[in-house]
């Protein structure tokens, strides 16, 4: 699926609180904030609109097949058997 970026103000006090505190314990911010935003989609998002929603993420997109080019080869008539 397409990634789009999402950016909010928010105080820079907390924020860099929350990194500090989340650094101690091993955790990455960013993965922690998408899990956030999963569980919104997950909240809201009705679950209907959620499977469509993967079904057509998972749908694997084939190339449209190239039309074969066919050459012509001119043969002497004598040699593919044909009477002058």
């Amino acid at each position: 699926m397409k990634k789009t970026s999402v950016s909010i103000m928010y105080d820079d006090e907390k924020l860099n609180a929350i990194r500090l505190y989340m650094s101690q314990r091993d955790l990455d911010f960013k993965e922690e904030f998408e899990k956030s935003v999963d569980a919104l989609y997950a909240k809201y998002v009705p679950a209907n609109v959620r499977e469509f929603i993967d079904m057509k993420g998972s749908q694997i997109k084939l190339p449209k097949p190239k039309k074969e080019k066919t050459e012509s080869i001119d043969l002497p008539k004598d040699k593919i058997g044909v009477d002058n």
